[in-house]
């Protein structure tokens, strides 16, 4: 017969019924603590939360294939183990609060009132004015570079580059206005 957990922090071991269960007190496992460490372990397992009563969280935990006793006792552990990381992290955090919070604030005011604002208005020059500009960093690569805007089309001539001579993609034209290629003689011998 399994036994089932009475006493608070209990583990009891089913594994005719492939499942291990865990009663917590509230007191000691903070609730969140608690999400915590079942997320980590929904990958290995299923993980049912219970509250029979204000001061109990019975956690289920029930293996995806079949595990022996000794496999349920390990996920049992490991669980535990898991919980009691999860609540120093929450414990940690929570002494450290203010630190965070300090830097946080430091890090978004600097970010919003650091250097803007009024302030970043008055040390710029945002009037019309050419400024003087010696490595030419404030024009574009066609300015910089040279680049001629292209030109209008021409009524009656193709669009596109003009042929390039010996350009072994490009056909000529025959004599007769048909494309070629093949050699003078027409390619025939």
């Amino acid at each position: 017969m399994p036994t089932t957990p009475k006493e608070p922090d209990q583990i009891a071991l089913e594994p005719e019924r492939n499942r291990a269960r865990i009663r917590l007190k509230r007191s000691l496992y903070p609730l969140d603590a608690i999400y915590g460490a079942s997320y980590i372990f929904i990958d290995r397992c299923y993980v049912l939360l219970d509250a029979p009563d204000e001061e109990t969280v019975v956690v289920e935990l029930m293996g995806r294939t079949s595990l022996d006793e000794a496999a349920l006792r390990d996920l049992a552990g490991e669980f535990s183990n898991e919980l009691l990381s999860q609540a120093w992290r929450r414990e940690i955090t929570e002494y450290n609060r203010p630190v965070i919070e300090a830097v946080a604030a430091q890090a978004l005011a600097g970010a919003t009132m650091g250097a803007g604002g009024e302030a970043f208005d008055e040390t710029m020059d945002f009037d019309s004015d050419a400024f003087e500009d010696p490595l030419g960093i404030a024009m574009s690569w066609e300015e910089k570079y040279g680049k001629e805007p292209a030109s209008p089309p021409v009524e009656g001539q193709p669009k596109g580059p003009p042929p390039v001579e010996g350009d072994a993609g490009h056909l000529e034209k025959n004599e007769d206005g048909g494309a070629g290629g093949e050699a003078e003689d027409g390619g025939h011998g």
